[in-house]
This record gives C-alpha cells, structure tokens and sequence, in this order.
C-alpha cells in the first residue's frame, strides 16, 4: 500500500457535465526533428506534406522491411526539454506552464472519463512551480508484452504506419517529382524520422506545454502568421459494415478527437481497410466536428465531460503534488474508479542535467 496516497474521484460522471471550461487555443511555439536514426535535430526536417494515397494499396506490403523505433530505450521527455532550451536561449524568455508533458500523456487523461477500462502509470515532478509529467517506463513496456505476442495487434500497428507512409511527401506536391508522388508504395516504412509541434494551451487558469508529433502538413507553414499551417492527423480504421463497426468507430473518435484538439490539429484523414488490409476509401474529418458526430450517434462519450475532467483533475493535481524533488506517481488501473497518485521514494528525476542547469543559471 503507498504511502501518502491521494485518489480523484472519476465517478460519477454527472458532476463534470454541463457547459466546458475555458480552453485556450494551442499556439505552436517551436518544433524539433527526430530524424531516420531518431537523433534529434532542432528544425524541421523530418516534416511531411499530405498527399492522398492510392485506393488499393496493400498496408502490408513492406512489413518485413519496416525499421521500427527502438521503444525499449527511454526517452523521458528529453527532446521536449531540449527544444525548451533551444527556445528560450533564441528569445531570452522564460517558458511559463503549470504542466510540462507529451500530449500522449493529456491524452489518456481526457479520453478516461469514458474509458475506464484504460490502465495508465505516469511519473511526475514539480521543478520551478512547473509538474513535468513522463510515462512511466516500465508500465509502458509491460504493455507492450501483448502486443509483441499478438500478430494481428503488430500488423494493425503496422499499418497505421505504412498509411502514413502511403499518405505524405517530403516537400509540398509541387514539388515533388512524379517519381516520388507516385512510387510512395515501396517506400521502406520507418517510424524513427518524426517531426514534432511544441504548444502552449490550457484549460480555464491552468497553462500547459505540450509536446507531439505531427503526422503531415496540409497547407501553410509551421508557426507562420502570414501563411498558418493546417495539420493533418492520419489514421486506419476497418471498414463500417455493421452497427457494431459504427458503434467502434464512434468510440474510436474519442481518441482521435482528444489527441488532435490538445495539438491544434484540424484535420483528421482517415484510411477505411478491409479485414486483409486492402485500403477501400478515405474520409476527411474535422476535430471540431466529432464531438457532435457522438452526440448525434450513440453518444459513447461527451467532449465538454472530457474538458471538464481533465481541467479538475489538473488542479488537483497542482494542489496534490508538492515541490520536495521527490518523483509522484500518477496512477490509474484498469476499471478503477480513482486516479491514485503517491511519492516515490528514491526515484530519480527525469528531468535532464542540461535542462535543470540551464534553469538553475538565471539566464531566463
């Protein structure tokens, strides 16, 4: 049993209903490139222009060349708090938030309320009045013990990406070659190269810097005013053949809505395959959009709900967790009906050398 443990309630779920807190809009404020051997680079080389794909195209075909990221390894947040460095080094301006995260993090965390049979570890320390927040890395791999034994979840997995592949360019169409544009199905699947958008949002007082990756750019460009950018979201979804496939897409929503709302992300490409991964059509999606595609449906969950859960839990979050250098576990196991979150004596800080002297300096 953990010492000093803390619990938020998550039922029942009437009590975050109604009318949604304030949200601010995300305000990309710098980016970050992990390039084809994921080494990070501070630009935005890895950044890919959507670019429908072929209707037909086989999302198997390449799997025994696909070169998978080495997720064994932990990255903590460290290219997050790089591309903070690099940022306030370039203006001379502190980055302020009350929270420092992945927005995979926020994400599992909004999409709760209506998926409680989600299991969830994060760790987090408050540095400077800021919680930065990291998955917990050993709960990850353990999650990942299934899915390594399962075929069919890898070749879904697989798919996701070689939709990408499938579904992007290098450089705006125009210019591109022919060759490039149309030779996209036997480019090598590589999910180490990602180009990552660095936000600054919040939910009503609460300020949050987020970091994600982007799957593609459909017009304008990063951080421009003049020409503001246009981000796409890809994903595979099996066919809707049934009332119980549109059911599962309806609930699949959540995630795709969650995931692209805390980025700023507008669109969501989504590639429908057959059961043996043949790609049948395409749908394009607007984030604003879904919550009212679930409320018109089955209504399997509610936007404002979600908005309003993760804006509490938050500030409790910022009242729970203490500045005494100790890492805090941020814990949900699966159907509970609390998030639970406890210190961890003796767990070192994930925080980066570089990024804590950098803070200690005084520079900003």
């Amino acid at each position: 049993m953990a010492q000093n443990k803390s619990q938020f309630q998550i039922f029942p779920l009437g009590i975050f209903g109604g009318v949604s807190a304030a949200i601010k809009r995300p305000l990309e404020v710098t980016s970050f490139s992990f390039d084809e051997q994921h080494k990070l680079r501070h630009d935005d080389s890895s950044l890919r222009w959507y670019w429908p794909p072929k209707l037909g195209a086989d999302l198997s075909r390449g799997l025994e060349t696909f070169v998978k990221h080495d997720d064994s390894v932990d990255d903590h947040l460290n290219g997050l708090l790089a591309a903070i460095v690099k940022l306030e080094e370039k203006t001379g301006e502190r980055v302020v938030a009350d929270f420092v995260t992945w927005r995979g993090m926020m994400t599992k965390i909004m999409c709760l309320p209506f998926d409680p049979r989600s299991s969830f570890e994060m760790h987090a320390i408050k540095f400077h009045n800021t919680i930065y927040i990291e998955e917990s890395h050993a709960f990850k791999l353990l999650s990942r013990v299934y899915e390594a034994q399962n075929h069919q979840m890898q070749l879904g997995s697989f798919w996701g990406y070689k939709f990408e592949t499938l579904s992007t360019l290098p450089a705006w169409w125009a210019q591109c070659t022919r060759s490039e544009i149309e030779s996209r199905e036997n480019d090598i699947v590589n999910n180490e190269a990602q180009w990552c958008s660095i936000v600054k949002t919040g939910f009503d007082n609460t300020r949050i810097v987020l970091g994600g990756e982007v799957d593609a750019l459909w017009q304008g460009e990063p951080r421009s005013v003049d020409n503001p950018p246009v981000y796409v979201e890809l994903k595979t979804s099996k066919e809707i053949r049934s009332d119980n496939d549109a059911l599962v897409f309806e609930q699949k929503l959540l995630r795709f809505w969650a995931q692209s709302f805390l980025l700023g992300v507008q669109k969501i490409i989504v590639g429908f395959r057959d059961r043996n991964g043949i790609l049948q059509s395409l749908d394009e999606l607007q984030t604003t959009s879904l919550p009212s595609i679930a409320k018109k449906g089955r209504k399997t969950w509610d936007g404002n709900t979600c908005i309003n859960f993760t804006n509490r839990l938050l500030k409790w979050l910022k009242e729970t967790i203490p500045e005494d250098g100790m890492v805090w576990k941020i814990r949900h196991d699966e159907n509970s009906e609390t998030v639970d979150v406890y210190p961890v004596p003796g767990q070192k800080s994930f925080l980066t050398k570089e990024f804590v002297e950098w803070r200690m300096s005084g520079e900003v």
